[in-house]
């Protein structure tokens, strides 16, 4: 009889420290979400869209693949190729890799190259706007 008693105490003890500590877990990660959403700067902006789609920053990725942030709408798209290249290849799985580096390693790329043709269509948009709408008139002859 007593034995049937401690199972169940033990049962019952067992589950309230897993409840708290699921709900304590929920709690952190709500948190970190909170504190990700307000730690990036104009969160209306499509820099932070790209954020939060590719979970990585202009500079971590920049970091990673050991290039310079492109600037002007200009990337040097030989570089950041072939640096993707050695490392992905480097990284594979097969040869003893990791997935998760040749992974991070594919985002970053993606994130250069997304941020390369933001800027390439702003600084297209920023000439467009200067040179003004110059439309082609033909006249009848």
């Amino acid at each position: 009889m007593q034995a049937h008693r401690f199972i169940t105490q033990a049962v019952i003890v067992g589950a309230r420290v897993f409840g708290r500590a699921f709900a304590e877990a929920y709690r952190q990660a709500s948190a970190s979400s909170k504190y990700a959403q307000s730690s990036i700067p104009n969160s209306g902006s499509s820099t932070s869209k790209n954020f939060i789609s590719s979970g990585l920053t202009l500079d971590e990725a920049c970091k990673i693949l050991n290039v310079k942030p492109p600037k002007g709408g200009s990337a040097n798209t030989e570089e950041v190729t072939e640096r993707f290249k050695r490392l992905f290849d480097a990284n594979e799985p097969t040869k003893g890799g990791s997935f998760y580096l040749q992974s991070k390693i594919l985002r970053a790329r993606e994130r250069i190259e997304l941020e390369a043709r933001e800027a390439q269509e702003a600084a297209e948009t920023e000439a467009e706007l200067k040179e003004g709408w110059k439309p082609k008139v033909w006249k009848d002859r």
